[in-house]
């Protein structure tokens, strides 16, 4: 398999399939399933969460030229953004005869805290509860035998004493090796379980008791060299580097430098049915785990004008429970990135923000971030203005001629063929 499919932005989505599929060699269900012809049903939105009156299809995408750990991988990113499959693709295929994306992971532990008030002697309690810690990790463990069956469950505590307003409280931190889940449920879980018993060993009162989003024993770092991307320019270098500069050092530019590895990370969280909003929440807070909010990514010149770069960041994502299992079209992502371990889609995942980083820096150096999005994001102005689905290539092609992106130029132009 290759992930290498030159000009695959010129095929027809029909075309784009079949060349995925006869890649994988998936079936004719896979085909019908992916393309809505018999896949996510009322039915199913129903038994996910409540309320349901009916449900809002999002694009997805393949981002093609991924090489992760020597493996060539076709990613499934579901996004409404324009020009952000599009970017990865772009950015992976600069890396590919270098090697492409090579990662590392800390492992899958998550952080279940429960925190305890109303202690007469706080410092006492942290050193009870530390005294206690084999019953605490046997009481938590039995909550989840299949878990531990698997090697996972409770390992270690990590406990913390918090001065807040009134009176200080401890905050128990449970360390439970999630493996292939997420991790919610069994943190909870064991969280709630444990929370009686640590009353009685504190004589304090427990508050909240549930996981942290902020997974900072669940780091997967990838690096990846952008073999010359401006043909030797050496204003253009420059000019990506203090625009990486920037992001470490203002936090207005952090955020949306952030949020652009994010429209990667996200698409394919999305995809894959897992928990966007705890992703986001992670690599943010991470983001300021120095006390200042900074960037996610770091930059180097190497050799030969090319560009390394490398990402460190939390990915609480699994392959077990939630929608991940319960919708169709997620499987199906699943199948097309061909993973078999959480350790590995979070390392797939790490690799397209990096990916996603790239390009969008490469464009704000160079020609800027508006021409190639606008120019993408015409097809939908298109549409807007009441062209037909055989009229918008004509339509995206006079206007890039035309040099003009404005809505108002759009529909005239749409006007025009009518």
């Amino acid at each position: 398999m290759t992930s290498r499919i030159p000009g695959f932005y010129k095929l027809s989505p029909e075309q784009r399939l079949d060349k995925i599929l006869a890649n994988l060699e998936l079936s004719e269900e896979d085909k019908t399933m992916v393309r809505g012809q018999n896949g996510f049903t009322i039915q199913d939105a129903d038994r996910m969460i409540e309320n349901v009156v009916g449900y809002l299809p999002v694009p997805i995408g393949i981002a093609v030229n991924f090489k992760v750990d020597g493996e060539d991988v076709f990613v499934p990113m579901a996004t409404e953004e324009p020009s952000v499959v599009a970017a990865a693709s772009n950015a992976a295929k600069m890396t590919y005869h270098t090697g492409g994306f090579t990662t590392s992971y800390t492992g899958s532990i998550m952080r279940g805290q429960v925190q305890i008030t109303n202690l007469k002697a706080p410092y006492e309690a942290l050193a009870r509860i530390y005294e206690h810690k084999e019953e605490i990790i046997q009481l938590c463990n039995e909550q989840d035998p299949t878990l531990v069956s698997f090697g996972g469950g409770a390992k270690d505590l990590d406990v913390q004493m918090i001065q807040g307003d009134d009176e200080k409280m401890v905050v128990m931190h449970l360390l439970i090796d999630t493996k292939d889940a997420m991790g919610a449920n069994a943190v909870n879980t064991m969280a709630e379980a444990v929370s009686p018993l640590i009353e009685t060993i504190t004589g304090g009162k427990v508050v909240l008791r549930i996981l942290s989003n902020l997974a900072d024993r669940r780091i997967v770092r990838a690096r990846a060299t952008f073999e010359d991307p401006f043909q030797g320019d050496e204003a253009a270098i420059a000019n990506f580097m203090r625009a990486t500069e920037l992001a470490n050092l203002d936090p207005y530019r952090a955020a949306t430098h952030n949020k652009g590895i994010m429209n990667g990370i996200s698409a394919v969280v999305l995809a894959t049915g897992n928990d966007t909003r705890a992703v986001e929440a992670g690599a943010h807070a991470y983001a300021s785990i120095s006390g200042r909010y900074k960037s996610l990514t770091q930059w180097e010149l190497g050799e030969n004008n090319s560009i390394i770069g490398m990402i460190e960041v939390p990915l609480a994502v699994g392959l077990i429970g939630g929608a991940t299992q319960a919708h169709p079209v997620a499987k199906w992502s699943t199948k097309i990135l061909q993973v078999k371990t959480a350790e590995r889609l979070a390392r797939i995942i790490a690799s397209v923000g990096l990916a996603q980083n790239f390009a969008g820096i490469k464009a704000l150096a160079s020609e800027g971030i508006q021409r190639g999005h606008m120019k993408l994001h015409a097809r939908n102005m298109a549409a807007m203005a009441g062209a037909s689905s055989g009229q918008i290539d004509k339509i995206v092609e006079l206007a890039t001629k035309k040099g003009t992106f404005r809505f108002d130029d759009i529909k005239a132009i749409v006007q025009s063929l009518n």
